[in-house]
């Protein structure tokens, strides 16, 4: 596997990775069990989105005094488009943690010890995901064709359910749950399990964190293929993607009272998904330049939030007018 990563690249983002999350840790047990305001949402998403951008900015600085501008220039794109794309389907899968929440009625308060549990597990799964990913592409290059086809239909699948909401309560790991454990109907503070007339039950709260593990893993076979079709380099694929879960939490709270206002979004990460997955079928008879694709990437999901905003303030003007 070609990569521009050096071993002590990989230890030292590595270990990064580590202390950012130890902190976020530390902090949230100082605070304990409370809602985070928009403010702070705010404030955390800000940094995180600036540390990616500083962490892009380091790497072109050391790859131009290493390796030349040419290589520089090519991988910081590929980092920024890898970026853009998974911060942009994070927020489908944002979406998705919202209408877990609101079906388990989980209190605000409780919902960043689900959100940090399961940004653990998505960094531990999509990392072993991508290193399988970038040796199985470099050892059989014809799965580059089998990753772009199941992207080209995830897009089209993506366009055709979207404004769709999923129901729930026939989702097949709730379906599981129910059958092999007993789960009681009401919250017990941050625990996970409780005792009810002497018999051990788990708690809403096991379930939505079972469910939002279930749902990081759908959305990783989706997002891991996109960023691949961009570049097949394990180090930018893992920091791009990392960088994008790391700001996960703070941006559902920013968010989440948002989400009406950003409904055609699934329309755009569905064209996303098919120009990703066309430029991954076409790799071998025209590579699409990666400036171009970084371009398209913005630019589809810019107007989906703009033609977002336009709409959602039209209904607004509407309703308005008719009252």
């Amino acid at each position: 596997m070609e990569t521009i990563g050096t071993w002590w690249m990989w230890v030292g983002f590595i270990v990064f990775v580590v202390v950012a999350i130890s902190i976020d840790l530390l902090a949230m047990e100082k605070q304990g069990a409370r809602k985070v305001t928009m403010k702070e949402a705010a404030a955390w998403s800000v940094m995180w989105f600036s540390m990616a951008f500083v962490f892009v900015a380091a790497l072109w600085w050391y790859l131009d005094g290493v390796q030349g501008r040419e290589v520089a220039n090519t991988a910081s794109m590929q980092f920024i488009t890898g970026y853009l794309v998974e911060k942009s389907l994070s927020v489908d899968n944002i979406f998705v943690f919202l209408m877990i929440f609101s079906y388990f009625a989980v209190p605000a308060e409780l919902q960043k010890r689900a959100l940090i549990t399961g940004i653990i597990g998505a960094v531990v799964l999509r990392a072993i995901l991508i290193l399988v990913g970038a040796w199985l592409l470099a050892t059989f290059h014809w799965l580059l064709y089998v990753f772009g086809t199941f992207l080209v239909l995830t897009g089209g699948k993506m366009w055709l359910a979207a404004g769709q909401a999923p129901d729930v309560e026939k989702n097949p790991v709730l379906k599981l749950l129910r059958r092999y454990v007993k789960i009681s109907d009401r919250m017990d503070g941050e625990k996970l399990s409780t005792v009810i007339g002497g018999v051990k039950h788990y708690t809403p709260l096991f379930v939505v964190l079972v469910m939002i593990g279930a749902t990081d893993v759908i959305f990783a076979v989706d997002s891991i293929p996109a960023i691949f079709a961009i570049t097949s380099d394990p180090f930018i694929v893992l920091t791009a993607n990392i960088f994008a879960i790391l700001g996960l939490r703070a941006l559902y709270f920013l968010l989440a009272d948002m989400a009406d206002r950003f409904h055609l979004l699934a329309y755009g990460l569905a064209l996303v998904l098919v120009f990703i997955g066309s430029k991954m079928l076409l790799g071998d008879i025209y590579k699409i330049p990666i400036g171009a694709a970084l371009l398209v990437t913005a630019g589809l999901i810019a107007g989906a939030i703009v033609a977002s905003m336009l709409s959602a303030k039209d209904i607004k003007t509407g309703h308005k007018t008719s009252s």
